[in-house]
């Protein structure tokens, strides 16, 4: 396990916020915190509630004002953002609501290239159906697609897949490393076995004010993992007594 201040390795070409505050009241989060997300590699960071996670993601996403000398680099684009919550708005179909950035930035509706993306995640024979109608698994496919729909190279996840049920979670965590494979994505998640199955770099913020550890596991480069791969369940076990001990402290 390597320590935030221990100078984790960065990548030549990579997404960077160095020297990061972040204060709420009196209370610190966190200071002097760097962390990397690897391009087109799939970035998973960890911890318990409270711990800052959502806060470093907004962060990321500009949502945050940065305070010198903290900075962020290695990125100029918007970002593409996916939650916890569909957030489909009811009165628009599946197809709308994947088209939904293009409306509101009044740009032109690309209907093919939303088409093909509802293809891609299973969805299209639902274009026309409106969220009511789908389950808690097809309304985050439409979720994933309209983040897809946004085409940025840096694809931020807040909990994506936490309301899921086992089964469907599975489904859709496979589906995202397939179509994601080329993109630069940090996924907050509290479940150890998601970030094992899909992380290519594992992170786990703990302590007051909070740090960053890289945990260093001997897992296969490749994603999505298979969950019954011995590596993968060794690494679960050591994950989740990582976190147990983090929240009794």
């Amino acid at each position: 396990m390597k320590k935030n201040n221990d100078k984790i390795k960065t990548t030549p070409q990579s997404i960077k916020l160095e020297n990061l505050h972040f204060s709420y009241g009196k209370s610190i989060i966190f200071e002097n915190i760097d962390f990397e997300l690897s391009k087109d590699k799939i970035t998973c960071l960890l911890g318990i509630s409270g711990i800052g996670k959502s806060t470093l993601l907004r962060c990321f996403a500009g949502l945050v004002d940065l305070i010198p000398p903290s900075k962020f680099s290695g990125f100029q684009e918007k970002p593409a953002y996916m939650g916890q919550q569909d957030n489909l708005l009811p009165w628009l179909n599946v197809l709308h609501n994947t088209l939904l950035g293009s409306k509101l930035r009044g740009e032109k509706k690309d209907v093919l290239k939303a088409m093909e993306i509802l293809e891609k995640v299973g969805l299209e024979k639902y274009a026309q159906q409106k969220p009511c109608r789908l389950s808690g698994g097809q309304r985050q496919r439409v979720a994933l697609a309209r983040t897809l729909m946004e085409n940025s190279s840096l694809v931020l996840m807040d909990e994506p897949f936490a309301s899921l049920d086992a089964l469907t979670k599975h489904k859709l965590q496979t589906l995202t490393a397939k179509l994601l494979q080329n993109k630069t994505v940090l996924l907050v998640t509290h479940d150890p076995l998601e970030a094992l199955r899909l992380g290519h770099r594992i992170f786990k913020m703990a302590g007051n004010p909070a740090e960053i550890y890289e945990m260093d596991f001997p897992l296969d480069i490749k994603v999505p993992r298979d969950t019954s791969d011995e590596k993968v369940l060794n690494a679960q076990a050591k994950l989740l007594n990582s976190l147990f001990l983090d929240s009794t402290s």
